[in-house]
């Protein structure tokens, strides 16, 4: 059958595994139940070169281990990665279910780069994460790539441009589902079934439900394909959801990026080295709260919340070169009343704003590696870290608007990451 789409064919198949989605959960689950015997097939609703939902624009893995490797700069231990989950996650963790997460997660490396995926040498510079993340090799594509190429080499059917719009379910108990690919419908049937098919975020019309007409100012960071069908025909069909439908990771992103698909490019990494303030030319966060990589995902929340879903990353010349550049080149005037101008803010407004956080910044030993000592006095918010005057002109600024990359709502699961029903039973 190879890759091609016939509805008849697959009305007379049945296969031992179906997964709806083709993103790296999608093609592991195809990967492991191909090399024990089963016959399956993967039905990815996007054409082949959108294929992969967000896992296209990926860039790392973040794992347990035990020790340095040849691309991990140290140990990164199973408590320490509990840790770090449950500061970002405020404590809002099911404990059991992480802790196993995290302990399985030690096998992942090596068993992926057993399915063709290469990794680079370890990542220096001001992200710190050389010890803690696994960067992909030429990036998310190239991880899927090779995920895929390891797939049809092994026999996994892939059908693109097919979507699942309804499944055979009867207490709990799947038997097929119900697929349109150019306005067809087919039936494929099938022993077991794995959901891998992403969230809501793109979805505006779902997403207002939670967020209002701001979401018409959001900017999805990921694939247009990742609507959330799959998790709404699963959870009419009585599976258990969990998670914050209200909620969902958002960074702050270029405001010039495109509405889908601006991926990993457009997001900016310079908030620590300067301040943001909204339209009102007002700062409304620490932007040294802690390090970057532990806090950039709250970004584009607070900027969701803001006036007209949109804030302004201001800083000096002094901090040009300290972060990862954009897609698009900053904006650059000789003035804070010139860079105002240009970003279409009250010059007075910004420079009150600028010249009483200049005004606040204490003395210190300034190190973007590290928690250091530079910090704000008598300032509301405070800036705990990374404090220092924006005198020095040029001066520059990003406009950002939320980068939505996925949301918090999804099904519950057990250990053995079978779904469960309401009521507790699995999904079988």
């Amino acid at each position: 059958m190879g890759n091609a789409v016939g509805g008849a064919v697959y009305m007379t198949q049945k296969f031992d595994v179906l997964i709806a989605g083709g993103g790296n959960a999608a093609l592991c689950a195809a990967i492991s139940a191909r090399r024990r015997g089963a016959s399956v097939v993967v039905v990815e609703a996007a054409p082949k070169f959108y294929r992969g939902g967000n896992t296209r624009h990926t860039r790392n893995m973040r794992c347990a281990h035990d020790s340095a490797t040849d691309t991990l700069s140290g140990p990164y231990t199973e408590d320490e990665l509990w840790e770090d989950l449950l500061r970002v996650t405020a404590g809002q963790t099911d404990e059991p279910l992480a802790r196993h997460m995290i302990k399985e997660s030690k096998a992942m490396l090596g068993w992926i780069i057993e399915q063709g995926v290469r990794f680079q040498p370890p990542l220096g510079g001001t992200l710190s994460l050389g010890r803690t993340n696994s960067f992909f090799l030429g990036g998310g594509r190239a991880m899927l790539n090779a995920l895929y190429q390891t797939a049809e080499r092994l026999g996994v059917e892939i059908v693109y441009d097919t979507e699942v719009v309804d499944l055979a379910v009867q207490d709990g108990r799947f038997s097929s589902v119900t697929v349109v690919r150019e306005g067809v419908r087919s039936t494929i049937r099938a022993q077991a079934f794995v959901a891998a098919a992403g969230g809501f975020e793109a979805n505006i019309e779902w997403l207002k439900q939670y967020w209002g007409d701001a979401a018409d100012n959001f900017l999805i960071r990921g694939t247009p394909y990742n609507r959330g069908s799959l998790l709404r025909i699963l959870l009419d069909n009585g599976v258990e959801q969990v998670g914050d439908p209200t909620q969902c990771h958002a960074v702050a992103i270029d405001a010039r990026a495109p509405k889908f698909d601006g991926g990993i490019i457009t997001r900016l990494d310079c908030v620590v080295f300067g301040v943001v303030v909204n339209r009102n030319a007002q700062r409304f966060y620490d932007e040294g709260e802690d390090v970057w990589p532990k806090r950039y995902a709250i970004w584009g929340r607070l900027v969701a919340a803001q006036p007209g879903q949109i804030a302004y990353i201001i800083f000096d010349a002094t901090s040009l070169t300290l972060f990862m550049p954009s897609l698009y080149p900053p904006i650059q005037a000789d003035s804070i009343r010139d860079l105002a101008a240009e970003l279409e803010l009250e010059p007075a407004a910004l420079e009150t704003t600028i010249a009483g956080f200049n005004a606040a910044v204490q003395p210190g030993a300034f190190d973007h590696t590290t928690l250091d000592d530079c910090r704000t006095a008598g300032l509301t918010p405070a800036k705990s870290h990374w404090a220092r005057r924006i005198a020095v002109p040029p001066f520059y600024a990003y406009p950002v608007r939320p980068g939505i990359t996925f949301t918090y709502l999804g099904t519950r699961v057990a250990k053995d990451a079978r779904m469960l029903m309401k009521g507790g039973g699995p999904f079988a």
